[in-house]
């Protein structure tokens, strides 16, 4: 369980339960309150985001299933509707199998940035004097880029099934080869090879 009496920051790495996978996985901290608090996390397993909900409890104890910036003693915020429906482990099993063989399949497992970027921060810096400048965790911004990259796999392997005149579907295929190469920039990101963007001068 995450200690929550100390202040986070967005880019860390807590567990928290995701009503997706029916599980406790561990989340991205992709926004954080003023005071501190957790708000927002994202899951690195199915890439569901989410209100944090305490870490890593489940549904079964809707008392403790509530962010960290709500009061102790408050209700759940969640109907019995939206409530997850009672599983048996051998059926969440095979289904958390099946979604990490399709997200290897897909190219949407987790990745990691390089060492040295983890706990920096990006920094945009006017030139002009006076303008504030605008900072945000590194690892929320190389999440952004993952997702980037992780959607444009998804595209290609679309566009490659089609059933589409072969000239149309090159054309296709070379925009999404330009996007790579417009995006090479962020490798320096990445602290593995295989996981950066490559474009048509670069082999697989």
């Amino acid at each position: 369980m995450p200690d929550l009496t100390r202040s986070r920051r967005a880019g860390e790495r807590l567990d928290d339960w995701c009503r997706a996978c029916k599980a406790t996985r561990t989340h991205v901290i992709v926004a954080v309150a003023v005071d501190g608090a957790i708000s927002q996390v994202l899951c690195d397993f199915c890439g569901s985001r989410h209100r944090f909900r305490g870490g890593g409890r489940g549904p079964d104890r809707p008392g403790e299933f509530l962010g960290a910036n709500v009061p102790r003693g408050a209700a759940a915020l969640v109907s019995d509707r939206e409530r997850s429906p009672a599983v048996s482990d051998a059926s969440t099993d095979l289904e958390m199998t099946l979604r990490r063989v399709i997200r290897e399949e897909t190219g949407l497992t987790p990745v990691a940035p390089a060492e040295k970027w983890r706990g920096g921060d990006l920094v945009l810096r006017p030139r002009a004097p006076g303008l504030k400048e605008q900072r945000w965790p590194i690892e929320s911004f190389f999440h952004k880029v993952v997702m980037l990259r992780n959607r444009l796999r998804v595209l290609e392997q679309q566009v490659n099934g089609l059933e589409i005149p072969e000239d149309v579907k090159l054309k296709l295929q070379s925009y999404i080869t330009g996007c790579y190469g417009s995006l090479t920039s962020f490798n320096v990101l990445f602290a593995e090879p295989d996981d950066r963007f490559r474009g048509s001068g670069e082999s697989e």
